[in-house]
């Protein structure tokens, strides 16, 4: 995929954009991501969730898309699909995008999708906290979440990690948004910490509308041109279609 021409596309006057981190990271992460969707004219958010439940999580997401007055594309890395097949219930989300993410049914959380992972899929690193908390193991990082990152940076974002509580892994998606809105997908297809397989099965899941890059789990990290886009075709056809 592409980056778009600089001109910008007719959904950024149209649309805004909230992106929603998952676990282990912050919101620095769409750093890229967001410079290229500014540049193509959108008003974008970026939630800073605290990753202690997906309540809060849910909460924080909705507070920044009451900040806004368009309509929103509403995206989620990782478990911020999570966080956005529940925040997306809003009146205001047009449009869903997952980026190597969980895009759980009624009843699901990761503790439950990640419960029996397929066989010869890797495993990712993580390491239960004394208090309960979760970190991936630092040594082990780069490899399992961002293979294809600087190594520089990927040892800062292994050493910058933010934990993730239970409560988030285990929070469940009550009326998944995806069932009455439209969304995109986009599969890593290197990912080592949401298996690619796993992902394809989701996506069909929900119906979305699906591209892959090559990739790790940091894809939107390494490769913001090709996710930026994604997000932007997604703007162009809720806008275009009245949603």
């Amino acid at each position: 995929m592409a980056i778009l021409s600089s001109s910008a596309p007719s959904g950024a006057s149209q649309a805004a954009v909230v992106l929603v981190h998952g676990g282990f990271v912050d919101g620095s992460g769409w750093e890229g991501v967001y410079k290229v969707l500014k540049r193509d004219g959108f008003e974008v958010s970026v939630v800073q969730n605290a990753t202690e439940s997906l309540a809060g999580d849910v909460a924080a997401t909705h507070a920044a898309i009451d900040a806004l007055e368009k309509p929103v594309i509403l995206v989620g890395h990782s478990y911020g699909g999570v966080v956005i097949s529940e925040a997306g219930n809003h009146a205001r989300v047009a449009g869903l995008v997952y980026i190597a993410a969980f895009a759980p049914d009624v009843g699901e959380s990761v503790a439950t999708l990640i419960a029996n992972p397929a066989p010869g899929a890797p495993v990712p690193p993580i390491q239960p906290q004394p208090n309960g908390f979760l970190l991936l193991d630092k040594a082990k990082f780069a490899e399992a979440f961002a293979a294809d990152v600087d190594p520089a940076k990927a040892a800062f974002m292994a050493d910058s990690q933010v934990p993730w509580g239970p409560e988030a892994l285990a929070g469940a998606v009550t009326v998944p948004a995806w069932k009455t809105k439209p969304s995109w997908y986009l599969v890593a297809r290197d990912d080592r910490m949401i298996p690619p397989e796993a992902q394809r099965a989701m996506s069909m899941r929900a119906g979305s509308t699906t591209v892959e890059l090559e990739g790790s789990h940091a894809i939107y990290v390494t490769q913001p041109g090709g996710v930026a886009e994604l997000i932007e075709v997604a703007a162009e056809t809720v806008t275009s279609s009245g949603n």
